[in-house]
């Protein structure tokens, strides 16, 4: 289970890497209203959530009389390019998009006192609009409108008219507040929930089945000892024991010495315990414990129930190469149905590798 704590950190990760790449994804809208005196003396409000606030203006109120710059429309010339100043009453620079970047537009505006600037786009563009960026002149409320909307304007503040305008933040925009995105993001989300459960159920699952093939591998391996022990030779020590007359000799289980009319078990390896010692020891290790000798292959008890197991089973084989890799012999070591241990090694000759090995000494 400490190979999930990785991947879910590096899921978390991805998931902050994606919601900050949104982020920079988010603009707000601006409603901005306009009030004039028509020839008429009517009052006209107009009110429209047409603009868009630059990615470093501040989201705020504004509000000001429209004012256009003198001589370009862009807003691009020396100061001073207004007819107003921080003395004057509160107002609100109208500029056409470029000729020069929309850091030096607003920062131009700000310098004489402007309370805000509004950047209508380029002709033709209709009533689209940018996310524009003025890292400079972060400090002024400054939004963008359309080349439509701002030829409106301008055309009215041309004709002598006063306009006044109020800006007021509208609403947030970001790609996961689209409804496709939000349909994405919500599968995605249910994706990777869907694979971090799978893969703990089969982390679980699989840790399930190792848990249960040890244990019954524990439980086999207790009943092989528990027919080793079966088969161990059992002693009642006398008084006459070199084991009972001399004080070298103790059980290396308990450390005690041993004494006349005890029960000990001789191990395969000759090394002698407490009967209630080493039984209980033999159960769990299945090894002496001063010499680590496995009883279980020492009485042929393992091979016997592998043996069992398996059925009828094929020998062992060797397999004899000589320099190039090719397999030349698959030779029985061991004939396990013949008692006569000459007969356990098979003998076989070659007669061209002897060729070969005389010709190499001559």
């Amino acid at each position: 289970m400490g190979k999930t704590a990785p991947h879910c950190l590096l899921l978390l990760l991805y998931l902050s890497g994606l919601v900050r790449c949104s982020a920079a994804f988010l603009f707000w809208t601006a409603m901005v209203e306009i009030g004039y005196l028509n020839n008429n003396n009517e009052t006209v409000d107009k009110y429209c959530e047409c603009g868009v606030f630059g990615r470093n203006s501040p989201v705020e109120k504004a509000s000001g009389i429209v004012t256009l710059p003198l001589g370009d429309p862009k807003g691009c010339g020396p100061d001073p390019i207004y007819n107003r100043n921080f003395s004057s009453p509160p107002w609100i620079a109208l500029v056409k998009r470029g000729n020069c970047t929309f850091s030096e537009k607003i920062s131009a505006a700000k310098r004489q006192g402007a309370a805000g600037v509004v950047v209508y786009n380029v002709d033709g563009s209709g009533n689209s609009t940018t996310h524009m960026a003025h890292s400079d002149a972060s400090d002024i409320v400054a939004i963008m409108i359309g080349n439509t909307k701002g030829m409106e304007l301008v055309r009215l503040v041309k004709n002598g008219t006063d306009v006044q305008m109020l800006i007021e933040p509208g609403s947030p925009h970001g790609p996961w507040m689209d409804t496709y995105w939000l349909y994405f993001l919500s599968i995605a989300f249910f994706i990777v929930t869907a694979a971090s459960i799978a893969y703990f159920v089969f982390i679980s699952a699989n840790r399930l089945y190792s848990l249960s093939v040890h244990r019954r591998s524990e439980k086999r391996l207790k009943l092989e000892a528990k027919k080793a022990i079966k088969r161990l030779q059992v002693r009642t020590l006398k008084r006459e024991d070199e084991e009972t007359t001399s004080d070298s000799h103790m059980c290396a289980v308990c450390i005690e010495s041993y004494k006349p009319g005890e029960v000990v078990t001789v191990l395969t390896c000759d090394h002698i315990f407490h009967k209630t010692c080493i039984e209980p020891w033999l159960l769990e290790r299945r090894t002496c414990p001063m010499c680590k000798c496995d009883i279980l292959k020492a009485l042929g008890v393992e091979e016997e129930t592998k043996e069992s197991g398996s059925g009828n089973s094929s020998p062992d084989v060797t397999v004899i190469t000589v320099a190039g890799g090719e397999t030349l012999y698959e030779v029985p070591l061991t004939d396990p149905m013949s008692p006569d241990p000459q007969r356990q090694q098979h003998r076989y000759d070659n007669t061209a590798f002897e060729g070969d090995s005389q010709a190499m000494r001559g």
